[in-house]
């Protein structure tokens, strides 16, 4: 399995712009597809964002056109650009890598998780 760690959480005002970056160890991540979920207070994980290791994404309908994902297999990075930003985007944000081929949005095709980072938008 590879390891997970999230950045780039914090506090930011509605319409407000967030980078969180997603640092893997113990594997290369050239051959992973990686995804980001987010659980809010009281809620469900839910899906936000994914990329296959063939390059393919897919984007829950409450994030896009708003939200980016990207990956730099060379740097062992993933990457979720979150634009205008909305108050109902608070959670906490957890990467996720599995070796599925597509761009899944099912968390048991995920065998590796993040420690998650906080998002919060004020309104």
């Amino acid at each position: 399995q590879v390891q997970l760690v999230e950045s780039g959480g914090g506090l930011v005002q509605a319409g407000g712009s967030l980078r969180l970056s997603c640092a893997a160890s113990g594997r290369s991540f050239s051959r992973y597809t990686a995804g980001w979920f987010r659980q809010a207070p009281g809620k469900e994980r839910e899906f936000v964002a994914v990329v296959s290791w063939r390059g393919s994404t897919r984007y829950a309908d409450s994030v896009k056109g708003r939200f980016t994902i990207s990956g730099n297999t060379a740097k062992n990075m993933v990457y979720l650009q979150m634009n205008s930003l909305k108050p109902e985007d608070t959670a906490v944000y957890y990467c996720a890598a599995g070796g599925a081929p597509a761009a899944t949005m099912n968390p048991s095709d995920f065998a590796s998780w993040g420690q998650g980072t906080q998002v919060t938008v004020s309104s």
